[in-house]
């Protein structure tokens, strides 16, 4: 049975999994009784200081009552950690996100997956390649993870829907009944029907810079390798890398003159030949 409570909490500004989890430990795994906790039982709490406490006492336990059902006629599947439709492969990060919102049909405990991803603003031949490589991939039952981003991500998808059983799972960092960018609407709605739009915030909140990045550790921990196609190397996709390599994926960077494919190959990327002759080892 979803629980509104837990919902909410989930939703809550600087709550997020980890506080979230030693709320549950302090209050007896009941959502509710934190919602109905004062200020000076939550500072009880390790890492609920006052801010964060009067946060929570702050929640309109109410407005998420009346939301969810809006939600879900809207399409929204709400996946709490508990539910066991919940990715197996989100479970074991200890910022696993209280809640997903998913829409879509795609299949969230899949056994083989890779993320492709890069700048929004590709070379042609990069673009393109990036739609070749996750063609390739999809084309071997591999789901295909990107963020629906422009560039990189959207030709991804992109090349992942050109195999007609292909799926591909676009994360996104705005809600998922509030596309962002809106020029990738008609490609959202395509993803639907061959995989899902998932995120962790409000499900019609706006991008920001904060949620973006966030994201990154969900499309890499969706993933058994992540492919970096084209970055800068103060480029958002460095990120991805990084949590990839912090939660033991394998990280493949493109071999090309990019300046944050030389430096993750550098670090020990491994390079993946432009001509994609090595892409069977992903």
């Amino acid at each position: 049975m979803l629980e509104a409570s837990w919902v909410a909490l989930s939703l809550a500004d600087h709550v997020g999994g980890k506080k979230l989890r030693a709320l549950m430990r302090h209050f007896d795994n009941d959502p509710a009784a934190v919602l109905n906790a004062d200020a000076e039982t939550l500072r009880q709490v390790p890492g609920i200081g006052p801010k964060i406490a009067q946060i929570i006492r702050d929640i309109r336990l109410i407005d998420v009552e009346n939301a969810i059902p809006g939600w879900q006629a809207a399409g929204v599947t709400l996946l709490p950690l508990q539910d066991s439709r919940y990715p197996e492969r989100l479970r074991p990060l200890d910022d696993a996100p209280p809640t997903l919102f998913v829409i879509g049909h795609g299949n969230l405990n899949h056994t083989r997956a890779a993320a492709v991803v890069g700048t929004r603003r590709p070379s042609p031949d990069s673009e393109a390649l990036a739609r070749q490589i996750a063609l390739r991939l999809a084309s071997r039952g591999c789901v295909v993870v990107s963020g629906l981003a422009l560039g990189v991500d959207r030709a991804a998808h992109v090349g992942a829907l050109d195999v007609p059983d292909g799926e591909t799972l676009a994360v996104l960092g705005s809600g998922v009944l509030n596309v962002f960018p809106e020029a990738n609407d008609a490609l959202a709605e395509q993803i639907i029907q061959r995989g899902a739009l998932l995120s962790e915030v409000h499900p019609q909140a706006q991008a920001n810079r904060a949620s973006l990045v966030a994201r990154n550790r969900l499309i890499s921990a969706m993933s058994d390798a992540v492919i970096i196609v084209e970055t800068a190397v103060d480029g958002g996709a460095m990120h991805a890398a990084r949590r990839a390599r912090a939660q033991g994926r394998k990280v493949y960077a493109v071999d090309n003159a990019a300046s944050g494919n030389r430096a993750l190959i550098a670090e020990g990327a491994v390079p993946l030949r432009v001509d994609l002759s090595n892409l069977e080892e992903v």
